[in-house]
């Protein structure tokens, strides 16, 4: 494993990491994460892919882990910055010596992945639990807790803090009080942004990704269903979509939305490599 920085095309600094292959070279993979999961909850599948061929970058969107400045408070961004500026930045830096090219996405990965200006660049894109983040997809259950978390506990955690204070609900990193602010409002609309008036027209960065997709969601993802799923994914209109929805037993247990790269997992990653080596062969 070997520390890498980049640099954004607006001079944002992210730290990552690379694990190197070992073996026979069989490709590069770049993690897109979920909303403030911080890298280091990749590692394991990193490393997993990486004894198996695969040369593998983590790193942080700003703002997150190891992108963070000293404070989040008063520190500003665009949700959309992770995709348009992040990860594309991480794209261009790692794409340069000809090398397959894949991304494995997780949650917010799955919304990254089309506001690529550089997406032409990847082979395959493979994701996990990603969707439109509506409550009305979710059981009721689910919905009372997602309805008290956006308008009661968040806006006052938020208020008090000068960000979103999300670890002190456990649920991962620190978010920038735009990164929230943003995140629920499109929350509140079935097909997340494409359904915002002031978002007209991002529907169209989305049809112009010609890359094979493979979007898997257990059906014990409360906050990604299948449904929420296909209410997002409907938008990468011109690409190869296949939609996997995975029972909890196919890996001996709950999933979850956080399961996917859990150890239990290796069965399901093993089918990722196996998917992104036969897109050459």
């Amino acid at each position: 494993m070997e520390a890498i920085e980049f640099i954004t095309s607006d001079n944002y600094r992210l730290k990552g990491y690379k694990y190197l292959s070992e073996g026979d070279f069989k490709g590069r993979i770049i993690i897109a994460g979920a909303t403030g999961v911080p890298q280091g909850f990749y590692r394991r599948f990193a490393l997993f892919a990486s004894e198996r061929g695969f040369e593998t970058i983590t790193f942080d969107y700003r703002g997150i882990g190891e992108s963070k400045p000293a404070t989040l408070k008063g520190f500003r961004m665009n949700l959309l910055d992770w995709g348009k500026q992040d990860l594309a930045a991480v794209v261009e830096s790692v794409s340069q010596d000809g090398v397959p090219l894949y991304i494995v996405g997780h949650s917010y990965g799955g919304h990254a992945f089309g506001l690529l200006p550089n997406h032409n660049k990847i082979s395959g894109f493979y994701v996990y639990g990603t969707g439109a983040g509506w409550h009305g997809y979710m059981p009721l259950s689910e919905k009372l807790k997602v309805l008290t978390m956006w308008n009661v506990v968040l806006p006052i955690l938020t208020w008090w803090k000068g960000y979103c204070a999300w670890r002190v609900l456990g649920m991962g990193e620190d978010l920038p009080r735009n990164v929230f602010s943003q995140w629920r409002h499109w929350c509140r609309f079935p097909h997340y942004f494409f359904d915002d008036p002031k978002m007209f027209g991002i529907e169209k960065l989305y049809e112009a990704v010609k890359t094979p997709i493979v979007a898997v969601n257990a059906l014990d993802d409360l906050w990604a269903l299948p449904q929420s799923r296909d209410a997002f994914v409907k938008f990468y209109a011109n690409a190869p979509v296949t939609r996997v929805d995975l029972h909890p037993n196919a890996l001996s247990g709950a999933v979850g939305h956080m399961g996917y790269f859990r150890k239990s997992a290796e069965p399901l990653w093993q089918t990722t490599l196996d998917w992104f080596a036969g897109l050459d062969s």
